[in-house]
């Protein structure tokens, strides 16, 4: 099908960037997710890139090794504590939805526990014809029985709610059940949630998230506690929940931004403002204390402070539980029965502390983990102060620890078998001087002993963005397909994530975000200077936010790379906020109904300025048809667009899956089975 005339599309090219901006889009078609007409189009492309991909002979061995991985059964179990035991829910090559189940921490310590099956989602998916995918559960403290299961239809952000007792492993006649949205709810108390959902047709804000909370009655009665506008991102509540289960209140936050808030108490059919700063971020309730990180400096407590307010004496103000370091990082805040659990990055190394409230002061204590490990504070007790904690490194199979915050000792539970041969690769940190003279960590997995003389196939990995860290973690499939055959991997720790604190991550927000593009061109710069790789064997992978960080990397350097991979990504940079999920994101990117916004977006948009002339490297652009979250039409219009111009590229598109793209093992290995042949064709070919 021809998309446009080539005298028409020259114009377009020919025009300056603002007339570009300004003009019809000529591929807004494809915006439409369903439509016959986009979905020939996608059928198409997908046609011609899976002829490519899965064609090629290394496939079927890329696909069994990665198959192999994904749906391995000695995998280590994810826990959750739950009922006084432990809880999984768990796929594979059977049970591709995967199923709920439970047992004793005293069988779960064991090489091979005695699982009881609470939820066969792959039953529920056949027995009602929906393709259900699980998506978590919040259960009725202190018993923890009565249970709001979250399914969502296709793997995408919405989901229905249903209540579930998984005593008689049943859904509850007649219980609680909100049909498919963006939503939430969370229990007060046996016969009352707090819920925030789509409550009438169309009424929720510009994002598509709620922003009416309601006080929701086992009898269908629903009194509203709180409304925002329509101009916000979101609204949503957080029980907490005091000694013995008893509710001591609910948080309603009211998301004015991604990052700016305002927070209320409800209590007693009262609403109370909490006096904190827009950019605070409600972690945890314990021992009576309401716990927030501050992402700007506040009051005299300084960027990224973790503090405590008692929302029994709001005017008392609150206290300091801890402040981080220059090289410091909070990465994640919950709580044991009575201790506070904070997970760190140190120089992107990871530490766990808990902290416990006596005689009004807070003191710490640092858990026996392994150090220079990457470490992940998976599940905490609400019985007692134990907590599981994943450790892991690049070539560091992942292990399961069971921590005492009490005592601080850790008991080391399971380790994950090698999933590749780590003997002969090593691990570097360096770091690359930016534009502005920033200093940019990165690590770098490499073969020993390989000549650094530029030749070394690389896959260069960044996100930078929304204060998510990017530490370094152990991929089996990576290690199976790329590393052992010679490859090597980088993480560049760019500004936008979350490293080193707030501060990393505001130092490259709206009018800035050139710094964190520039950030990544000088770590592949320095990669090259070192001869660890050249252009010709460095290739990049984004997805979401790193799309926008790989499409603008393929348009302002495409003498750097020679592979790009973009996957589920943002693109057109100019219409994000009116697609799925974007309005939520303006206070990362700026808004381009702004007129002086709009000028600094695009600036570097990677569709806007893709253009005719140039030697582009052939990219992978791939996203998912049901991803709710970013739109499709990013990566669909980004292809279209390298087609109207006469460049090589690969496109595909899964047509389940979401966002996540967590649905499915099955899926996920034929997914990185097509990224590294890809990848092998340009880099080691």
């Amino acid at each position: 099908m021809k998309l446009v005339t080539a005298a028409l599309f020259g114009a377009l090219i020919a025009a300056p960037v603002a007339a570009i901006a300004q003009a019809a889009d000529p591929f807004i078609w494809l915006e439409d997710i369903d439509s016959p007409r986009a979905m020939a189009w996608v059928e198409a492309q997908n046609a011609k890139t899976l002829a490519r991909l899965e064609g090629d002979a290394r496939y079927p061995t890329f696909l069994g090794e990665g198959r192999a991985i994904f749906t391995a059964t000695d995998r280590i179990p994810k826990p959750d504590f739950r009922a006084g035991g432990v809880d999984n829910f768990w796929q594979d090559a059977t049970n591709t939805h995967g199923v709920w189940r439970h047992t004793t921490l005293a069988s779960y310590r064991s090489a091979a526990p005695t699982w009881d099956v609470v939820l066969d989602v792959d039953r529920l998916a056949k027995d009602e014809g929906r393709n259900w995918f699980w998506k978590g559960a919040t259960c009725l403290k202190p018993d923890e029985t009565l249970c709001l299961v979250r399914l969502s239809n296709g793997g995408g952000d919405a989901v229905e709610l249903r209540e579930f007792d998984t005593a008689t492993k049943t859904f509850v006649e007649g219980g609680f059940r909100s049909p498919e949205g963006k939503q939430g709810a969370e229990w007060i108390d046996r016969d009352t949630l707090v819920a925030w959902r789509e409550w009438t047709p169309g009424e929720v804000t510009a994002s598509g998230y709620a922003n009416v909370v309601k006080i929701l009655k086992r009898t269908g009665e629903a009194t509203e506690i709180f409304r925002g506008e329509e101009s916000d991102v979101w609204a949503n509540a957080s029980v907490l929940r005091g000694e013995g289960g008893k509710t001591d209140g609910v948080l309603i936050q009211r998301g004015l931004t991604f990052f700016e808030s305002d927070y209320s108490l409800y209590s007693d059919g009262r609403l109370t403002p909490v006096a904190l700063p827009k950019k605070a971020q409600f972690q945890a309730y314990v021992d009576g204390r309401m716990i927030f990180t501050l992402q700007d400096a506040w009051n005299g407590f300084g960027t990224g402070a973790l503090i405590a307010y008692d929302p029994k004496d709001l005017a008392a103000g609150p206290a300091l539980v801890f402040q981080p370091g220059p090289r410091q990082a909070i990465q994640s805040v919950t709580n044991t029965k009575g201790l506070l659990a904070v997970e760190l990055l140190e120089d992107v190394k990871g530490a766990v502390d808990v902290y416990d409230l006596t005689a009004g002061k807070w003191t710490a204590r640092r858990l026996a983990l392994p150090k220079g490990e990457t470490l992940s504070i998976i599940s905490t007790s609400g019985k007692d102060d134990q907590l599981f904690v994943g450790a892991e490194g690049f070539l560091t199979p992942s292990s399961l620890w069971l921590a005492d915050g009490a005592t601080g000792k850790a008991q080391k539970l399971k380790s994950l078998p090698a999933r590749f041969d780590a003997g002969k690769d090593q691990v570097d940190q360096f770091w690359a001087t930016s534009s502005d003279g920033t200093k940019i960590p990165y690590f770098v997995v490499r073969p020993k002993a390989a000549k650094l003389d530029g030749s070394i196939p690389t896959i260069m990995y960044g996100y930078g963005g929304f204060e998510v860290a990017k530490p370094p973690i152990y991929i089996p499939e990576l290690g199976k397909i790329w590393l052992e055959r010679g490859g090597a991997y980088v993480i560049a720790n760019i500004r936008g994530g979350g490293e080193f604190g707030p501060a990393w991550h505001q130092s490259v927000l709206r009018d800035k975000r050139q710094l964190a593009f520039d950030d990544f061109a000088a770590v592949a710069r320095d990669l090259e200077a070192r001869k660890i790789t050249s252009p010709r064997r460095l290739g990049i992978y984004g997805r979401s936010n790193g799309g926008v960080l790989t499409t603008v990397s393929l348009t302002q350097h495409p003498e750097l790379w020679n592979a790009v991979v973009v996957e589920s990504p943002l693109v057109d940079m100019l219409r994000y906020h009116k697609l799925s999920a974007g309005a939520s994101w303006v206070g990362e990117y700026g808004n381009p109904d702004v007129a002086e916004d709009h000028a600094f977006i695009a600036k570097y948009d990677g569709y806007l300025n893709l253009m005719a002339g140039q030697k582009y490297p052939e990219p992978y652009v791939t996203t998912n048809t049901r991803d709710d979250r970013v739109h499709p039409g990013h990566a669909r219009k980004f292809a279209a667009k390298l087609e109207a111009l006469g460049y090589p590229y690969l496109y595909f598109e899964n047509t389940f899956g979401g966002h996540s793209n967590d649905a499915d093992p099955e899926m996920n290995a034929k997914r990185w089975a097509r990224h590294y042949v890809y990848l092998a064709q340009k880099l080691m070919d």
